[in-house]
């Protein structure tokens, strides 16, 4: 563990130093299932939550655990959980929460699997999200009852790309016993929601975490900020007994067996990650750990190049409009300014005055640019969402979203700024 506060010396040495047997470096693969107990009350003591160990690899496995403290100390939270995608992360935050007839309130700007998850999936379990305004922060109090469990929202949302009021809605709930749950994904190290009063971050660990394109996974970090048992009726699954652990009410045994206010983390691993087995393969989490160490400096180039694609298109004939936080005005440039610390992203988005079909030609005249649906990358990555990954959206709901027929989303690459340049004016030629 480190006591450095930098995101350049975190990504490289949390939680790892070397391994003890053979005194390697590189975190190993710890490709097992299973391991060995050291005695009887070894094993019961680790089954009681007496002391925390490696139990079996569906619920903790050592590389993995190097990846979660890494991106809990980067996030400036107490501890995490690694799951088997972004997908994943989110859905787990609020099952965490919620059971059936309970309700989230979630900002209306959403990546749009996210969407479908909350409007659809989630329907079908039974928990209801209802969809507030993030302009007026105040339409998160408006749309709670008495089952509202938690708050939900994108730091930096794709596509509006219009940046979350983060310290405003993270206060209105802590009035409410209502954590706030972050989706971080698109402001690594550029935004900290959990210094902002967020209780809960997750992440796709797929996209710039990982950064390469080559293997998915998610993460939800406990800020260890919340008080779980201030609202008992607010917050029953954490002030009732748990059946799956001896009736234990969570929010109070385990900040005093652990010392820690690591409630909603252990809950998550040893309820959900042990009962619905969404693991995060061992070999995914190598992958993750390698991109993760030159996170910072992917971020700054990516994001550097981003600043001056944004400019570039915003004279570009056939543009209408160019969605990037640098070209934002008003309150949500007031946002970008407060949260984002070290940069706007790399996320950029525009409009093109043909409308739909003008944006279909333009993805298929690209060259250096991928036609993928990740965001990202190392790699420049270009998609259509309308006719693509916000198509499942109604018209209207598309428009909610920020997803309009001409929209194209960029994910700027670390490549020669010359080259992504190059691409974008010869595909719009």
């Amino acid at each position: 563990m480190t006591s450095s506060k930098n995101p350049e010396t975190i990504a490289l040495h949390a939680g790892w130093r070397k391994d003890d047997s053979t005194n390697s470096v590189a975190v190993p693969i710890y490709q097992t299932t299973s391991y060995q107990f050291n005695s009887q009350e070894h094993a019961a003591n680790l089954f009681s939550l007496k002391e925390l160990g490696n139990i079996y690899t569906r619920i903790m496995n050592p590389t993995t655990a190097v990846l979660e403290e890494r991106i809990a100390q980067l996030e400036g939270g107490l501890a995490a959980v690694a799951v088997s995608s972004g997908q994943a992360a989110s859905a787990f935050a609020i099952q965490n929460l919620c059971r059936a007839g309970d309700n989230i309130v979630s900002s209306t700007d959403l990546y749009g699997g996210t969407w479908n998850q909350f409007e659809n999936t989630f329907k079908q379990l039974g928990i209801e999200v209802r969809f507030a305004d993030p302009a007026d922060p105040n339409s998160f109090a408006e749309l709670t009852d008495d089952r509202t469990r938690g708050y939900y929202a994108e730091t930096l949302p794709n596509p509006k790309l219009h940046v979350f009021p983060i310290a405003e809605v993270a206060e209105i709930g802590k009035k409410l016993g209502i954590p706030l749950i972050v989706d971080n994904t698109s402001a690594p190290i550029t935004c900290k929601p959990i210094k902002h009063g967020a209780a809960v971050v997750v992440h796709s660990l797929t996209k710039w975490i990982g950064g390469h394109g080559n293997s998915i996974g998610g993460i939800v970090v406990d800020g260890g900020n919340f008080d779980w048992t201030k609202f008992p009726d607010r917050q029953p699954l954490y002030n009732e007994p748990e059946p799956s652990y001896w009736d234990w009410v969570l929010g109070k045994v385990v900040p005093e067996v652990l010392g820690a206010n690591i409630t909603f983390a252990v809950r998550a691993r040893f309820v959900l990650l042990r009962d619905l087995g969404s693991a995060l393969s061992p070999a995914n989490a190598f992958n993750i750990i390698q991109g993760l160490e030159t996170l910072p400096l992917r971020v700054r180039q990516s994001q550097e190049n981003a600043e001056k694609v944004a400019s570039h298109l915003a004279n570009k004939k056939g543009v209408s409009r160019v969605i990037h936080p640098s070209h934002q005005e008003g309150i949500y440039k007031e946002r970008a300014g407060k949260y984002l610390e070290e940069g706007n992203g790399s996320l950029v988005g525009f409009e093109l005055e043909g409308g739909l079909e003008a944006g279909k030609e333009f993805i298929d005249k690209l060259k250096l640019f991928y036609h993928v649906a990740n965001i990202g990358d190392s790699r420049s990555l270009a998609i259509h969402p309308a006719s693509t990954t916000h198509s499942q959206l109604s018209a209207d709901d598309q428009v909610r979203a920020g997803v309009t027929p001409g929209y194209v989303r960029l994910s700027v690459g670390i490549e020669h700024i010359d080259d992504i340049i190059a691409d974008l004016d010869q595909a719009l030629a």
